[in-house]
């Protein structure tokens, strides 16, 4: 099987398909959404590194988290396809080289689309991946004309040849001087960069990850309602999500219980069984049972989750609650099964 050259990876062509008849008059072309969509769409800096070949890129994460969010306010989407495909053995490599056909609608309907290839090698089974990523990269550089961080005029994403043992020897020689007390000189540049090479930078040091405080053990250790409001307030402050919250506000109503007191025993008497009164709410329990049963119809089979469900819901626990509330649960989640068995 025969592979075009790595040089007809440059050719990146581009068409256009008018809106449908009916659509909107006003709503705008997708000529105006892309240059509103570049207007919004932030730099995205060569943050990636590759350790094997010692060089920086931008990965195609960073690029795609940089355009979602100004392709969602605008109304811009793209829709892939595979235009071309073809893979041939190169040693113990699996290469392939993809044709990708890319469709960028607007709000109206019209749409630019653009066929883009793609290469890559890998030992393994993804060789196609790495092939449409890069098309996809390539598209978004190109058409929205993705600007890079930094004073960079190279493209990064180039083979850079690792650091000769000449220099690697010359640049140890600098730094002991340096350490030395002598003043330490520019080092000298192997091409006209207007940034150092990736060999010659040093790598930043990252602050360690800080802890997040456990605002469950402080709910359940303050002694007192203002302390655990300052607790609660400092988990909505810190982001926490509204099941941790709901979480909190049960502890809260747990601890706003009071206390049942064991009263003291009196002497045991014999009573017939008839005038004997009940261990346990007999309405409650029945209750109880029906909103455990309608918990599992609705896919909800560890009772622990059924009651952390039913105190997101009262903001108590079941076994405190009224055989009203125990009911109107059991509802909700019979309707919920039948939704979802319809």
């Amino acid at each position: 099987m025969t592979i075009a050259p790595s040089d007809a990876l440059a050719r990146v062509e581009i068409t256009y398909e008018p809106a449908p008849a009916d659509a909107p008059a006003d709503a705008p072309r997708v000529f105006a959404v892309v240059a509103a969509v570049m207007k919004d769409t932030m730099p995205v800096a060569k943050s990636q590194e590759n350790k094997q070949q010692n060089y920086s890129f931008r990965g195609i994460d960073d690029v795609m988290s940089a355009m979602a969010g100004p392709m969602r306010s605008h109304g811009l989407f793209i829709l892939p396809s595979i235009a071309d495909h073809k893979q041939q053995r190169d040693g113990k490599m699996t290469r392939t080289l993809i044709t990708m056909r890319y469709r960028v609608y607007g709000p109206a309907g019209d749409c630019l689309v653009a066929d883009v290839p793609g290469e890559a090698f890998d030992f393994a089974d993804k060789s196609t991946n790495k092939a449409q990523s890069a098309a996809l990269k390539y598209l978004l550089f190109t058409l929205f004309m993705l600007p890079v961080d930094g004073r960079s005029i190279d493209d990064g994403d180039r083979h850079h040849p690792e650091p000769s043992e000449e220099h690697r020897a010359e640049q140890t020689q600098r730094q002991q001087r340096g350490k030395g007390g002598q003043q330490r000189q520019q080092q000298p540049r192997r091409s006209n960069r207007a940034e150092q090479g990736p060999w010659e930078q040093q790598a930043p040091q990252q602050a360690p990850p800080k802890q997040r405080p456990d605002y469950l053990a402080e709910a359940r250790k303050a002694t007192s309602r203002a302390a655990f409001d300052k607790v609660r307030a400092a988990a909505a402050k810190a982001g926490a999500p509204d099941d941790y919250l709901a979480q909190l506000d049960a502890v809260a109503a747990e601890r706003a219980q009071p206390k049942q007191q064991t009263p003291p025993k009196a002497p045991p008497t014999r009573k017939p069984a008839a005038q004997q009164a009940p261990a346990v709410d007999d309405e409650h329990a029945a209750a109880l049972g029906e909103m455990y049963d309608a918990a599992r119809e609705a896919g909800i089979t560890d009772r622990a989750e059924a009651d952390q469900t039913f105190v997101n819901q009262f903001r108590t626990n079941p076994q405190q609650a009224t055989p009203a509330q125990l009911r109107s649960m059991r509802d909700d989640l019979l309707d919920a099964a039948r939704s979802a068995a319809a």
